[in-house]
């Protein structure tokens, strides 16, 4: 793995170099500094899961058939386009949450001189995977398919990003409007899609799959992406700030997570009233007395009993599949995110 790993950043920086010397852009010294900057900063400092999760997918459907020097490269670089799209979509959403902190550092845009620079330095990080995929993949017989997944998935994200945000409109905060089922649409888009389906489609498709022949796995795929997203809202109240690399805010942003949609279920009328009062402050009293709540709802208990049954039912599923090969994929998937502490 740490071989992989190594080369995955190998990758990068082959890529990276590439951009900056692109010639559809006359570069000055100052603004390829600033991209090089830009992308060194936001792009691989992550776990690099999904990135890396393409090349897992790619060796496991070859059921471990050595991989040609060339099938490794082109699989990192599909890898990277997934972590771009990733940095693309964490420039613009620290901007939109006003957020502090990402991946234990400074979000891009409270550095001091960037500021709203980084919505252009967004927009450059996603315009930058069309120019990764033409240089490398255009006469594939899959290049088509491979720009379509992308601006499908993006489609998808920025409209479950949208759902997400119009449920917070400042002055429209109504909490009653929040429930189980709209916080998995949310989910569904804003996180599924990109974070799971995407990089085992990238895969498949350079295996040579057609990916309409595979909607039961995107179906598997988008179940562990709401699991996924679950035990984020659950990290972001009662993980380590040190260990998961920010400061959970969705109490204090007022966020539909999975945590608040649940004590709505399980509260009586005194507790709604406490949550009522109390979500969506900036108040370190009032996110005090959230999280007493939970505790009194006992959600530790209730996300642990969440965590084994979302487990065997999608075990369950994965184990449905005909191809082994397709399982090995779908198992190696489960297996990185379950029980997860960050």
């Amino acid at each position: 793995m740490a071989d992989i790993k190594s080369k995955f950043l190998e990758v990068y920086s082959i890529l990276k170099s590439e951009l900056l010397n692109d010639s559809a852009f006359e570069f000055t010294d100052d603004s390829r500094q600033w991209v090089e900057r830009m992308l060194d900063y936001n792009v691989p400092k992550g776990k690099l899961n999904r990135g890396l999760s393409v090349i897992d997918s790619y060796k496991l459907l070859k059921l471990g058939q050595e991989l040609t020097d060339d099938e490794v490269f082109l699989a990192c670089a599909l890898g990277w386009c997934v972590e771009w799209l990733q940095a693309y979509f964490l420039v613009l959403d620290d901007i939109m949450d006003g957020s502090h902190t990402r991946r234990g550092q400074p979000c891009w845009f409270r550095l001091p001189n960037v500021g709203m620079i980084a919505a252009n330095d967004g927009l450059i990080l996603r315009n930058h995977i069309p120019r990764i995929l033409k240089k490398h993949f255009k006469g594939k017989p899959y290049y088509a398919d491979l720009l379509d997944l992308f601006n499908e998935v993006e489609f998808q994200t920025t409209h479950g990003q949208m759902i997400d945000l119009i449920t917070t409109l400042v002055g429209e905060k109504e909490l009653s409007k929040y429930s189980l089922p709209l916080h998995r649409r949310i989910v569904q888009y804003k996180t599924a899609y990109y974070s799971f389906y995407l990089p085992v489609a990238c895969a498949l498709l350079m295996f040579g799959e057609n990916l309409d022949d595979h909607v039961n796995v995107k179906d598997v795929l988008i179940e562990m992406g709401v699991y996924f997203q679950v035990q984020d809202d659950y990290l972001d109240c009662f993980g380590d700030p040190e260990v998961i690399g920010k400061i959970g805010t969705d109490i204090e942003d007022f966020k539909c997570s999975w945590l608040v949609a649940k004590a709505i279920e399980l509260c009586n009328d005194d507790q709604k009233k406490i949550l009522y009062e109390n979500y969506g402050k900036d108040n370190p009293a009032c996110v005090a007395k959230v999280k007493e709540l939970y505790e009194v709802l006992k959600l530790q208990d209730v996300y642990s009993e969440y965590e084994k049954s979302s487990y065997t039912r999608i075990t369950n599923s994965i184990e449905t599949h005909p191809r082994k090969e397709v399982q090995a994929v779908l198992k190696s998937f489960l297996a990185k995110i379950y029980k997860r502490q960050k």
